[in-house]
């Protein structure tokens, strides 16, 4: 989704430098009364539908991700298939995984390790997973369908964000983390129907916490193993075609010519009855004059040929590289071989096309060739092109990736990795639109990393490293995110350095994501190491520390450690004031900084005191409506508050909110927590009416952009429930603070203190 990766937190305890980060103009599609005098909600506890989907809209049903598209020779496979539709009733989960006992040959070719092709794999699990969820959504019986890969942690959240964008309409103004925490909250209670399908699960560690269930739902998972035995699933092994389904699907395939289907039995027999196998045999005889007896001897020659001491190959393995030289033929030029060494280090669930056709892949050829190769690709089997998204999307099968880069030499695989990379960066727009093909570019930039390990470090780190790690942040995958800079970091230190730029680069980068996370105290030591770092390079009192020493501050006022904080940001303030002037970003930085440190440490004189200087220079730098001064304000407002200055505060809310309200509109996530904390404020003034239209404005707002499960917006919900308590809305308080803890119970431990509070509250009331 849009925007940059937060740190989920109170309404009103967002730190300065968390709002300025990531203020951004909104969308304009609704607009709620603000201001004293507000007309209050009808019901304390509104009607809600369970998916969070906007007032007014029905989407339902909703369908998310991209299912594969059924080859056009697909087999539905009724004797060795199983029955997904008896296996899988509502609140049933079962696993399609590779049968490895199936097949009477090897797995994998005479290549073997970790890079050997594992032709078993590749059996038909996920046609027939796409095949069954394109039955249950023709026919009605699905509220929600969403496909997921699962080939990462980062694809299976971003599955579950664009499951929840199509089922809400809602921008995501939180971390996937979140998101997921909420969708999965909503499949185990929903009385919707619904299959989530995640395709292709390679390591089950990956979902930890991201396991679906629900009575009303069904889950479906694909594996090339058995991992699913880890969750307790059902698990239904998918082997070869028998021989009747073998021949049946030979002779349809070739109903065109009727004249090919000679020696039709005896190639069904020498290819081992393989799906991928006989899918490429077909292909390539549709393709060309030969029957299917002068393709099982031309097969078996080339069986022999690729025979080694480890035995002879399985049938995929060498039908594979006879469609290769038909494709050839039909695309010459090499164009077939390029573009193939491309499409073998990216991710073969989905490659956008635009990567393939970039400039750097296609060299002064241009695009038409390319083109030309992927349709004589897809013609002889090896590839599929789905033009049904936008760019359309190439599919690969992953044993063929393999052996593929199993048979590139090592010149080979170094240039394909750079041009790949470069090809990738011309693809990757600047302005990255939500869901595909932001997501499809990410996981190619994870596969490209993957499978050329360091081969994008020629002097120095790819630069589609860091578009791709900027990209996770944009999307607010945060977990990935962090992971991925870590990865980097560790990687260009060996290579490069610890002091090279690259380096400290990463090292900054990841500080950063741990923060937004939720990992404040790992972001410490990072941001201490680095500064250390930079120290011994450049001097400690050189003048480019400055911004570390800012980052380190923040960073310790978000683990909780202002008084460290305080010693910190007070000497790197006056350095910044004397070296830079007062109005300089970093001085300014280091003026919030240092207040909310302040704050955070109980030393509101000093706050308060800190925040006025610090809006003064803001107002007269930047002006009195730049996002940065409208947070700056805020702080100051909520250090008046803290400091028992009510009135003072609710003069600088209410300043905060029309600002806010003018400049980024009324559905902006700083909005609504400029009403929450302008509700606070009339509250602490005696203002109870006040308080609670604005308390109920917030609320709305929390629950629209966060999400009714998001902490936030519960915790909103618990702050009406007083503030109705006050006004004796002693019903409606019960209301609320029953379907508040509740849900609450669900996130946060018994005895954590707001549901403790609230169940006072709830005790206090029923005395009442």
């Amino acid at each position: 989704m849009n925007g940059r990766a937060t740190v989920p937190t109170e309404p009103a305890g967002v730190t300065p430098k968390e709002h300025r980060r990531h203020a951004s103009p909104a969308s304009h599609r609704r607009r709620w009364p603000a201001g004293e005098g507000s007309a209050a909600v009808t019901s304390a506890v509104p009607p809600e539908d369970p998916a969070g989907a906007l007032p007014g809209q029905s989407p339902w049903p909703v369908r998310s991700g991209t299912v594969p598209a059924l080859a056009a020779d697909y087999a539905s496979r009724p004797e060795t298939a199983p029955d997904l539709a008896a296996a899988l009733p509502a609140g049933a989960a079962v696993a399609l995984v590779t049968d490895r006992g199936a097949s009477p040959g090897p797995a994998s070719g005479p290549v073997s390790g970790p890079a050997a092709p594992d032709w078993r794999r590749a059996s038909g699990k996920t046609q027939l997973a796409a095949a069954f969820a394109e039955s249950l959504w023709q026919t009605g019986q699905l509220d929600l369908l969403a496909w997921i890969p699962a080939t990462s942690r980062a694809s299976v959240l971003s599955g579950y964000a664009a499951a929840t964008a199509a089922a809400t309409g809602r921008d995501q103004a939180i971390s996937c983390e979140s998101v997921a925490a909420q969708v999965l909250g909503w499949l185990g209670e929903t009385s919707r129907s619904w299959l989530v399908v995640l395709d292709d699960l390679g390591d089950p560690a990956e979902l930890d916490g991201l396991w679906p269930a629900g009575r009303a739902g069904r889950v479906l998972v694909t594996c090339a193993g058995d991992a699913a035995l880890l969750r307790g699933m059902r698990v239904l092994p998918v082997g070869l075609f028998n021989s009747r389904e073998a021949l049946g699907y030979l002779m349809d395939r070739l109903s065109d010519n009727p004249s090919q289907r000679l020696g039709a039995i005896d190639l069904v027999s020498v290819t081992d009855f393989e799906p991928v196998a006989l899918t490429q045999a077909s292909a390539v005889i549709a393709s060309s004059t030969m029957s299917c007896h002068s393709y099982r001897e031309y097969f078996t020659g080339r069986r022999q040929q690729l025979t080694d001491s480890s035995g002879a190959p399985p049938a995929s393995a060498v039908t594979w590289t006879i469609s290769w030289e038909l494709a050839d033929q039909l695309a010459p030029g090499g164009s077939v071989q390029s573009l193939l060494a491309l499409a073998a280090l990216l991710d073969g669930h989905g490659i956008p096309e635009t990567v393939l056709t970039a400039p750097a892949a296609v060299g002064n050829e241009g695009g038409g060739r390319t083109r030309a190769a992927l349709a004589a690709l897809e013609r002889v089997g090896l590839l599929t092109v789905a033009p049904d998204t936008a760019p359309p999307t190439v599919r690969i099968s992953p044993a063929l990736q393999a052996a593929l880069r199993a048979a590139m030499p090592e010149s080979m695989l170094d240039q394909a990795a750079l041009v790949a990379a470069d090809a990738l960066l011309q693809a990757w727009p600047e302005a990255e639109p939500p869901g595909w093909p932001s997501s499809g570019l990410r996981s190619c930039a994870a596969a490209l990393r993957q499978a050329t390990g360091t081969r994008l470090w020629p002097g120095g780190c790819h630069p589609v490293l860091l578009r791709a790690g900027d990209s996770l942040d944009r999307a607010r995958l945060t977990g990935p995110a962090a992971d991925h800079w870590s990865d980097l970091l560790t990687v260009s230190d060996q290579l490069l350095g610890a002091a090279h730029p690259d380096t400290m680069l990463a090292g900054q980068r990841l500080a950063e994501a741990l923060l937004a996370a939720g990992r404040p105290g790992d972001a410490v030591t990072w941001s201490q190491r680095l500064l250390d770092t930079q120290a011994v390079k450049l001097g400690r009192d050189h003048e480019d520390l400055i911004g570390a020493r800012i980052r380190l501050g923040h960073a310790l006022v978000a683990a909780r450690q202002p008084e460290r904080a305080i010693s910190a940001l007070e000497r790197v303030l006056a350095d910044s004031q004397q070296r830079r002037g007062p109005e300089h970003a970093d001085t300014l930085g280091a003026q919030d900084e240092l207040a909310a440190a302040y704050l955070a440490a109980g030393r509101y004189p000093d706050a308060i005191t800190a925040y006025r200087r610090a809006l003064a220079e803001r107002e007269r730098a930047q002006g009195p409506r730049h996002p940065e001064t409208m947070t700056t304000r805020l702080g100051l407002a909520d250090c008046y508050l803290a400091g028992g200055l009510p009135k003072e505060a609710v003069s600088a809310c209410k300043r905060v909110v029309a600002d806010r309200e003018r400049a980024l509109g009324p559905d902006h996530l700083d909005t609504v927590k400029a009403w929450h904390s302008l509700g606070a404020a009339y509250q602490r003034t005696g203002k109870t009416v006040a308080a609670e239209g604005l308390y109920e404005q917030a609320r709305v707002g929390f629950e629209q952009l966060l999400g009714p499960r998001h902490p936030d917006a519960l915790r909103s919900r618990a702050e009406l429930a007083r503030v109705y308590h006050k006004l004796g809305r002693y019903g409606d308080a019960r209301a609320l603070l029953l379907n508040t803890v509740n849900r609450l119970q669900r996130i946060l431990s018994d005895d954590d203190p707001l549901i403790l509070e609230l169940r006072e509250i709830l005790a206090d009331i029923g005395d009442e």
